[in-house]
C-alpha cells in the first residue's frame, strides 16, 4: 500500500511539473541576424528562457531585412504573424503606418504594468524610434552609426600622423592627396553612400534632409536636398575629389568595405559594426575617428544617426504574450545584456546603463576607437538630427545612390543630380502618402 501511495505521489508530482511546463507562454521572434550574429541572438533567447519559467522565446531567422519585413507583414495579413519582428530602421515609417498591425512598445509596456522608460536609451537611438510625443513605438535593438576608419600604416608611409586623423572634410581631402602621392590606390571611400553622405551628413551638420522634421512631423514631408546650399557644396566637393582621383566610389550598400579591408584605401566611412571584420581580415593597424564635417558650418558637428534595426510587436496577441514580450525586451535592455551585445558585435549599447557598464569595465581603454560611435550618438538631438522617417525610404536611397554614381563619374552635375534625387524621391513620397490615407 505504501509503495502504491509512493507511486501515486511521484505521478502527481510529474503531472504537476508537466502542467507548469505547459503553462509557459511561447513567443515567436523573427529576425534577420545570420551567422555569428544569429548565434548571439539564439544565445540571448536561451539565456532569457533559462532565467525564468513563464515564457519561452523562439528566435527564427527569416532572411535579410527586406525579406523578413515583407514576410512579417504578409503573415499578419494571413492571421499568423510572429509576436516580435525585427525591422531595419528604414522600414520604421512603413511599420508605423501599417494601420492596426502593430502595438506601440511603450504604450504596450505601460498597459501590461511593466513600463519601459525611453530616457534610459541613448538620445539619438530613442529619438529615432519614438512618436511625436516621445513614446517608443518599437524597441531599440541593434543600432550602428557611421564612423571614419583610417589605415595607420598607410598614414605613416604618406608622412601623416597616425594618431591625428582628419576631423574636417578639407583635412580629408588633404590627407587623401598625400595618400595617393605615396602610392595608395585609393585615398578615401565610403559605404552606404545615401546613409552616410546625405542622411548622416545632414544630421551631423544640423540641417534638414526633408521637411516636417525629416518626416517625423507627418506624411506630407518632402525631400529638401536641392534647396540647401550645403548639399550642393558637399556633392561638388566629393565630385572634385573623385575627378582628382582622391575619392573612389566603392558601390552601394557595404560593397566598398573590401576597398578598406584589403588595404587599398587609406580612409573609409562605414558602419561601426564593420570593426570586427577589419580586425579579422585587415592586415594593418587602423584607427577609428568621428565623421568629417565642414568647420564653417555653425553648430557642427551635431550628432550622427543610427542604422540597424528595432523590434516591433504585432497586434492581436494574448495578454500573456504581451507580458512576456515586454519582459524579454527589458531583459535585452538590461545593462549586462546591452553591454555584452555592444562589446561582442560592434553595435552600440542602446542604453545609457550599458554604455556606463562598458566604460567601467575598461573595455574602451583596451579597445581604442570603440567608443567613438557611442559618443556620436550620445547627444541631445534636434529636429534635424533625430533621424529620417519617410515612407519608401529604401527606394529613395536607390534613387540617390544611382544618381550619385553618375555625379561621381562626372556624367552629371551635382546641381542636376540633387534636383533629380529630390524630384523622384518626392514623387515616391506622394505615392506613399496616398497609399496610407
Amino acid at each position: 500500500m505504501a509503495s502504491s501511495l509512493s507511486r501515486m505521489t511521484v505521478l502527481a508530482a510529474l503531472l504537476a511539473s508537466a502542467s507548469v511546463a505547459q503553462a509557459a507562454t511561447d513567443i515567436t521572434f523573427w529576425h534577420s541576424m545570420e551567422g555569428p550574429l544569429g548565434e548571439r541572438v539564439d544565445a540571448m533567447a536561451k539565456a532569457f528562457n533559462a532565467s525564468q519559467s513563464d515564457y519561452v522565446v523562439h528566435p527564427v531567422y527569416k532572411g535579410a531585412y527586406g525579406e523578413s519585413m515583407n514576410a512579417g507583414i504578409a503573415a499578419f495579413r494571413a492571421g499568423n504573424a510572429p509576436d516580435i519582428l525585427q525591422v531595419f530602421e528604414v522600414g520604421t515609417a512603413t511599420m508605423m503606418y501599417a494601420k492596426g498591425a502593430v502595438q506601440p512598445v511603450q504604450l504596450l509596456s505601460e498597459k501590461v504594468g511593466d513600463p519601459i522608460d525611453p530616457t534610459g536609451f541613448l538620445g539619438a537611438v530613442a529619438g529615432y524610434y519614438a512618436s511625436t510625443d516621445g513614446k517608443l513605438v518599437s524597441m531599440p535593438f541593434n543600432s550602428s552609426t557611421p564612423v571614419l576608419y583610417y589605415n595607420k600604416d598607410a598614414f605613416k608611409k604618406a608622412g601623416l600622423d597616425p594618431e591625428t586623423p582628419p576631423k574636417t572634410w578639407p583635412e580629408v581631402a588633404e590627407a587623401a592627396k598625400k595618400l595617393r602621392a605615396s602610392g595608395m590606390e585609393c585615398g578615401y571611400s565610403t559605404a552606404w553612400p545615401s546613409w552616410v553622405l546625405l542622411e548622416n551628413f545632414a544630421a551631423w551638420h544640423n540641417i534638414p534632409y526633408a521637411s516636417l522634421d525629416n518626416g517625423f512631423g507627418g506624411l506630407g514631408a518632402r525631400l529638401q536636398l536641392d534647396s540647401n546650399p550645403l548639399f550642393h557644396k558637399h556633392l561638388s566637393f566629393l565630385a572634385d575629389m573623385a575627378k582628382a582621383g582622391e575619392f573612389t566610389y566603392g558601390g552601394r550598400g557595404d560593397a566598398g568595405n573590401a576597398l578598406f579591408i584589403s588595404g587599398k584605401c587609406g580612409m573609409y566611412t562605414g558602419s561601426s559594426g564593420m570593426r570586427a571584420a577589419i580586425i579579422k581580415n585587415g592586415q594593418f593597424a587602423f584607427g577609428t575617428s568621428t565623421l568629417p564635417y565642414y568647420p564653417d558650418v555653425k553648430g557642427a558637428p551635431q550628432n550622427s544617426i543610427i542604422g540597424g534595426a528595432s523590434l516591433w510587436v504585432f497586434s492581436r496577441k494574448s495578454d500573456d504574450t504581451y507580458k512576456g514580450v515586454i519582459r524579454f525586451f527589458k531583459y535585452l535592455a538590461s545593462p549586462e545584456q546591452a553591454a555584452a551585445w555592444h562589446q561582442g558585435t560592434g553595435y552600440v549599447p542602446v542604453t545609457k546603463a550599458g554604455y556606463e557598464l562598458t566604460k567601467q569595465s575598461g573595455f574602451y581603454e583596451k579597445n581604442p576607437g570603440t567608443e567613438v560611435a557611442v559618443q556620436q550618438l550620445n547627444a541631445q538631438t534636434t529636429v534635424n538630427s533625430r533621424g529620417v522617417r519617410l515612407g519608401f525610404l529604401p527606394q529613395i536611397r536607390d534613387i540617390e545612390d544611382s544618381t550619385m554614381e553618375q555625379v561621381f563619374a562626372g556624367k552629371m552635375s551635382p546641381d542636376v543630380g540633387l534636383k533629380k534625387m529630390t524630384d523622384e524621391g518626392n514623387a515616391l513620397l506622394a505615392r506613399f502618402q496616398k497609399s496610407v490615407k
